[in-house]
């Protein structure tokens, strides 16, 4: 029994070492997403702008990204140019500003520039609560039909979108041409 207590603490130890040692193997942006597969979650919330109110409905008929984004969010401040330049290269990105002042949101548009088509206001975070949202920025790919076929988590750059995502995009793109 004695020599079982002593090895006890070194089989606790081994255990943790090899869950750690994997942990330094996974990538933080691959957050799994039981959204993937599924239809973008029913809405209802009034834009940005304020002048509508968007539902689902809104988001069917191209792919698109829809990017959660904040003016708290200072990677996304980070990303918002990257995202002006694809939106000028013509990829439709439609923004989710979550749990965030309306105001202050108009403000960063007006400054930034407004790279997406649609603007979702989110200030109470159900949707981004329902697509399972982490933080800001994560942007999901969604199919022409809205069904969420993809999630990234992190700042779009440069560098990753073209070796990461844009092949994900035109994926999307060209499998809804006729």
């Amino acid at each position: 029994m004695k020599r079982w207590l002593m090895v006890l603490p070194l089989a606790v130890f081994l255990v943790v070492a090899v869950f750690l040692y994997r942990g330094l193997y996974l990538d933080p942006a691959e957050l799994p997403s039981a959204m993937i597969g599924k239809p973008f979650p029913a809405f209802s919330l009034p834009t940005v702008q304020g002048d509508k109110t968007l539902t689902q409905a809104d988001l069917l008929g191209k792919p698109a990204l829809v990017n959660v984004w904040g003016t708290w969010c200072i990677s996304c401040r980070v990303e918002h140019p990257v995202l002006n330049k694809l939106a000028e290269k013509g990829v439709v990105i439609y923004g989710i500003n979550y749990k965030d002042d309306n105001a202050a949101a108009l403000k960063w548009l007006a400054e930034f520039h407004n790279p997406y088509q649609l603007d979702i206001r989110d200030e109470d975070g159900n949707l981004g609560l329902n697509l399972g949202v982490y933080g800001a920025p994560e942007t999901f790919f969604i199919d022409a039909k809205g069904v969420i076929r993809d999630k990234y988590v992190g700042v779009i750059d440069e560098v990753v979108w073209r070796e990461q995502l844009a092949a994900k995009y035109q994926a999307l793109v060209d499998e809804a041409k006729p």
